[in-house]
């Protein structure tokens, strides 16, 4: 039984946490600035209505000091012992002073608008220092500038945003922590259906998921149980009907041998006296002594195919001399003369029973179908051999070449013939059981080319108690 693996954590569960995390994040940034500009501006608009309602009461004591002699600089000392604020004070082109700002950090637009007989106020930077700047003209002639510091507010802004940030950050990362929780709990199900959906294709077939709660998870379970249960038991008939059919096979082969046997005797007895039979029963003679040779072979086949089913062959591997062996086998069959061998000094451990079967099958399929010319070339590539038969006959479709070792397959015409459609199949058998493995290329009009590729040191995987 294989090991079942576990499916570790992949990118889903990432993406999840990342984008619980983004979410959280993007909104609590959202919330924060929103916040943030909302008292920022309640903040200044709070400092602007301060700052005009205080002008407004310095214009009061303005008024006060409408006639006093040297009014206006009396004036402006009047306003510098309040503290809260720095005084310039114009009149006839004479500049008063309560501190360090001159007339020179009075904004222009301020000054137009005060120029005009109107109240106004502007922001202004004076060295570094924030200030709000109301201006107003005043009696005599007089216009009056206040610089407000707003260095508080501004600071408190700063705090504000600092900690918005830092909530923000904190936010993101209690997210992130149970972006992982809750990706790890979501995803668990996941987990465990893609485990059991690999133990399943490894063959593990009493796989199931528990059913947990009636969630959507809870019924993609039972819906995976449920499938798991019914390819179990498809593959349970699906086995089931191939072991009949593989025994019907052998059944068949095998009751087919003793009449045959016997048909394999008259047949032989037959064509020792075709030669004084009449001429009109000898062609009939011949067709019979020729299909109960065919039928002979298709049941030699079918008794070997029932045996690889059964796993009852055996390997008998020594040290083989693939030329000569296959020069030996075309000598037997009377090919030598219409096959080309090229390649010597190949030598590998292998059967030369089965070895001698697959190269006698292939040849003969090339000249059965190839018609023209074959050649069977002999290789060492890279510690494989190499037996390679080619023929310039008429090619094979491409359609068909997935199915040529397919048992009985012989749908196409550069297929079909005399034989059985076993030969291929049992040739691939025969090279699985060496350890090696056969592939087909070809070309419409240009020929066909069988390879097989066998081990040179490898050691066979070999039966015991199988039938030679």
């Amino acid at each position: 039984m294989r090991r079942r693996q576990g499916i570790a954590a992949g990118g889903l569960r990432r993406r999840l946490t990342i984008t619980f995390a983004l979410a959280v994040g993007l909104s609590a940034a959202a919330l924060g600035a929103g916040s943030y500009f909302v008292v920022r501006h309640n903040l200044l608009a709070d400092s602007v209505d301060e700052s005009v309602a205080q002008t407004r009461r310095n214009l009061e004591v303005a008024r006060a000091y409408r006639n006093a002699p040297g009014g206006t600089a009396l004036l402006v000392k009047a306003y510098q012992s309040r503290g809260e604020f720095e005084t310039v004070a114009v009149r006839h082109d004479q500049v008063y002073l309560s501190g360090l700002v001159t007339l020179q950090a009075v904004p222009k637009g301020l000054k137009a608008i005060v120029g005009r007989g109107e109240l106004g106020y502007q922001r202004a930077n004076v060295a570094g220092t924030h200030y709000l700047v109301t201006g107003t003209p005043a009696p005599n002639d007089r216009q009056l500038y206040f610089f407000f510091s707003e260095e508080d507010l501004r600071h408190e802004l700063v705090v504000l945003r600092n900690i918005l940030l830092g909530g923000v950050g904190i936010l993101v990362l209690l997210a992130a922590l149970a972006g992982i929780v809750l990706a790890r709990s979501t995803l668990r199900p996941v987990g465990r259906a893609s485990a059991a959906a690999h133990s399943l294709a490894e063959g593990l077939l009493e796989t199931r998921l528990p059913v947990e709660g009636q969630d959507e998870f809870g019924a993609w379970a039972q819906s995976f149980n449920e499938m798991a249960a019914a390819l179990e038991a498809k593959i349970a008939a699906l086995s089931a009907a191939q072991a009949r059919e593989r025994r019907f096979t052998a059944d068949v082969a095998h009751e087919l041998r003793t009449p045959l046997t016997a048909l394999v005797g008259e047949a032989s007895l037959l064509g020792e006296h075709l030669d004084r039979m009449p001429a009109e029963s000898r062609r009939p003679a011949e067709l019979l002594i020729a299909d109960v040779g065919r039928l002979r072979r298709l049941v030699e086949e079918l008794m070997e195919i029932s045996r690889f089913d059964a796993g009852g062959e055996s390997v008998q591997a020594e040290e083989v001399d693939v030329a000569a062996l296959v020069a030996a086998s075309l000598r037997a069959r009377g090919w030598d003369g219409r096959v080309r061998l090229d390649g010597d000094g190949l030598t590998l451990t292998s059967d030369p029973r089965r070895l001698e079967r697959i190269v006698s099958n292939l040849v003969g399929n090339a000249l059965e179908h190839g018609a023209k010319e074959v050649s069977v070339r002999l290789a060492n590539d890279n510690g494989r051999a190499v037996v390679e038969v080619a023929d310039d006959g008429p090619g094979i479709a491409p359609e068909h070449l997935p199915h040529l070792f397919e048992r009985f397959y012989k749908a196409d015409a550069a297929r079909s013939g005399g034989g059985t459609g076993l030969g291929l199949a049992i040739a691939q058998e025969n090279a699985r059981l060496l350890g090696g493995e056969i592939h087909v290329s070809s070309e419409l009009g240009a020929g066909s080319r069988f390879t097989l590729w066998l081990p040179v040191a490898k050691p066979l995987p070999v039966r015991d108690g199988g039938v030679s």
